[in-house]
């Protein structure tokens, strides 16, 4: 029991020291205070070891990742067994919803962290309609991490003429920016 009552005090002190922001010199004789660093990917701010001063290449911020506007008309779900999503990652969601006309289809791809989606019509025909859901992947900047979770993310395609019954099918891709 005196065990975990000594690991619980260090913890706090830990913690405290942590979060106490005391400022301490930064490359360059400047002071930078640790509670207030937010790091995001493409900043260089915290120095790594092994880092050495001078101009660095930031690394290619991902853009912001927004909810798009509710589908002209309001939105119908299309029926399951007009969506194939065979091929898709079980991470994925196998759903898609049409505005009134029909001419705008939103699916749901997948981002977070230093990943974000979006959502190409690669082929229409007669009788099925081809989406693909890419995946951009930005890497980090030197000394910087990506956070991992994933979040769905709705996104809306235009389609050349309504959906129908035509068969929606669904494929991903992933790319690096």
């Amino acid at each position: 029991m005196r065990n975990v009552k000594v690991a619980v005090a260090l913890a706090v002190l830990a913690l405290a020291g942590c979060t106490a922001g005391n400022e301490s010199p930064a490359p360059g004789g400047t002071t930078s205070s640790s509670a207030s660093t937010t790091l995001s990917p493409g900043s260089s701010t915290a120095p790594t070891s092994g880092s050495r001063p001078g101009p660095t290449t930031p690394a290619p911020v991902p853009p912001p990742q927004s909810t798009p506007p509710p589908l002209p008309g309001g939105e119908t779900e299309v029926p399951g067994a007009q969506v194939d999503g065979g091929t898709l990652p079980d991470t994925y969601e196998r759903q898609a919803w049409t505005s009134a006309d029909g001419r705008v289809l939103r699916v749901v791809g997948l981002a977070g962290g230093c990943k974000t989606a979006s959502a190409e019509v690669t082929a229409q025909s007669a009788d099925q309609v081809r989406i693909t859901l890419v995946t951009t992947y930005y890497p980090p900047a030197e000394g910087t991490a990506c956070t991992q979770e994933l979040r769905d993310v709705p996104l809306d395609v235009t389609l050349d003429a309504p959906l129908g019954d035509r068969l929606v099918v669904l494929e991903t891709r992933e790319q690096t920016a």
